[in-house]
């Protein structure tokens, strides 16, 4: 790197196997006790290898604790069939196929082909998904229920042409995070009652090389520092969300309005690791940004519109989906508009009410927006609602009514205004089994990478599924893990 290189681009130089010591060997080594890193422990231990799990916070879990707690599970698992929901490897691999920008076939393939196992597996850490299911729109589901929509699979053209199914499996615990710290904490208990050893506030800072191979770490505990050599290293230490260097260099759509969602530990550091031996990066332009305007569900009935009064993609898109369209608008501006029959107050708080107003032509003003713009949008929109059908962005009828009666509630969904969330989607290139690659294509022997540092199931922000990311990660988490413990 130039001296001109900011601190938070900076990798961290690789030693040579030739000028270090260590007393200490393992099979495998895996650095971070998120999801994907406990999965790829635990999963490496059972195939029979002695492994180090080393972690930086002084407590498992990472960001995954912080989630929402929902696994994206498909194929017909057990919560699907008690709850009357059709599903097959074919659809879901079809959606996610179609709602993902750079498809890696193969990895989807696998990922759907063995999701209802891995539902298996999940649910034989010790918890059981609750056989219910959430038909309304939320983030979250508010009480226990097992199964809801948590992507774009109803809305169009999806639904068009694969038949639509639930996939969003939600551990039965209310609240946003709770459910995941249940299931890490379960993982831990695996964890540890498999053999791996666990060191915690310990945290890697280089990789070890013998001609071109990782044959170990570097580590840092407080002022003490050791070397471990092992057949395998597999670095699941997170995104690169709190590093404003990796962001502004990598993924400037996060800009500076938004609330970063993530640890202060997600700041790339696996991902540089991963660089310094020549790893090649993927997907690491595409953020995850969002703004949710509901619940309540019915106010996914009102009308979106931009600034200039236009409509500009189907209400009833996911909540991601529908801010990365926002994000695509004039000074990323929006505004909800529902009327006096349908209006609640928001109850997440992230979308603030920006007025009332009796008339339209008064809402025009408050607006900013010609009158006659935005009575056009609104008679049309109101004119096909009332036949149940949307001819311009093909909502889906179950969220089609008129907004017709006032007066008008307005919910301002402009950039800066509304609180917009985000984290990074973009990490090292890996294999199937997680093996990170160079670009040429390579691997480079010895290393691996999964969770939030490793680019698998590459959906961007206009596709994205929750639940993609705690489901992908345990997925690839375990891969890593089995194929990093083979013998060489």
């Amino acid at each position: 790197m130039s001296p001109s290189t900011p601190d938070g681009l900076t990798l961290p130089a690789p030693a040579s196997a030739s000028d270090v010591q260590s007393d200490e060997a393992y099979d495998v080594v895996v650095v971070g006790f998120g999801i994907a890193g406990g999965c790829a422990a635990l999963e490496a231990a059972r195939a029979g290898a002695r492994v180090l799990l080393l972690e930086r916070s002084a407590v498992h879990g990472g960001t995954s604790s912080m989630s929402g707690g929902h696994f994206y599970l498909g194929g017909g698992t057990a919560v699907q069939r008690a709850t009357g929901h059709e599903d097959s490897v074919e659809a879901m691999a079809a959606y996610l196929m179609a709602s993902t920008k750079d498809p890696d076939e193969e990895k989807i393939r696998a990922y759907c082909e063995d999701s209802v196992e891995h539902f298996d597996w999940l649910e034989s850490l010790g918890f059981e998904f609750e056989r219910s299911f959430f038909p309304g729109k939320a983030v979250i589901q508010p009480g226990t229920e097992g199964l809801m929509f948590t992507g774009n699979e109803k809305v169009w053209p999806f639904r068009d042409n694969i038949p639509p199914a639930p996939r969003g499996h939600k551990v039965p615990v209310p609240g946003d995070t709770e459910g995941t710290k249940i299931v890490m904490d379960l993982l831990r208990t695996q964890v540890e009652e498999t053999g791996v050893e666990v060191r915690f506030e310990t945290g890697v800072t280089n990789l070890v090389v013998d001609d071109q191979q990782v044959v170990g770490v570097t580590s840092r505990s407080y002022d003490k520092t050791g070397v471990v050599l092992t057949a395998s290293v597999i670095l699941a230490a997170g995104g690169f969300v709190m590093n404003p260097d990796m962001v502004a260099h990598y993924t400037p759509a996060l800009g500076s309005k938004l609330f970063t969602l993530g640890s202060s530990y997600d700041d790339g550091l696996g991902i540089r690791l991963g660089q310094s031996v020549g790893a090649a990066l993927e997907h690491m332009d595409e953020p995850f940004i969002t703004a949710p305007f509901y619940p309540p569900s019915q106010l996914v009935k009102g009308l979106l519109i931009n600034k200039l009064g236009k409509r500009f993609v189907a209400e009833d898109s996911y909540h991601a989906r529908t801010s990365y369209h926002v994000m695509q608008e004039p000074d990323s501006s929006a505004y909800l508009i529902v009327d006096a029959d349908h209006y609640a107050e928001q109850q997440m708080q992230l979308v603030p009410l920006k007025d009332g107003y009796e008339t339209v032509e008064e809402m025009a003003e408050g607006l900013d927006i010609p009158v006659a713009v935005l009575s056009e949008t609104l008679d049309r929109y109101n004119t096909h609602a009332a036949e149940g059908s949307d001819p311009d962005f093909h909502k889906h009828p179950d969220w089609l009514a008129p907004q017709s009666t006032p007066p008008w509630a307005v919910l301002d969904l402009t950039l800066g205004n509304a609180l917009y969330a985000g984290f990074t989607l973009g990490g090292l290139a890996v294999t199937v089994d997680g093996e990170v690659k160079r670009e040429d294509g390579s691997v480079v022997r010895g290393l691996y990478a999964a969770g939030a540092c490793a680019s698998n199931i590459a959906q961007d922000g206009n596709g994205y599924c929750s639940g993609t990311q705690l489901g992908e990660g345990s997925y690839f988490g375990r891969r890593a893990g089995r194929h990093a413990a083979k013998p060489a």
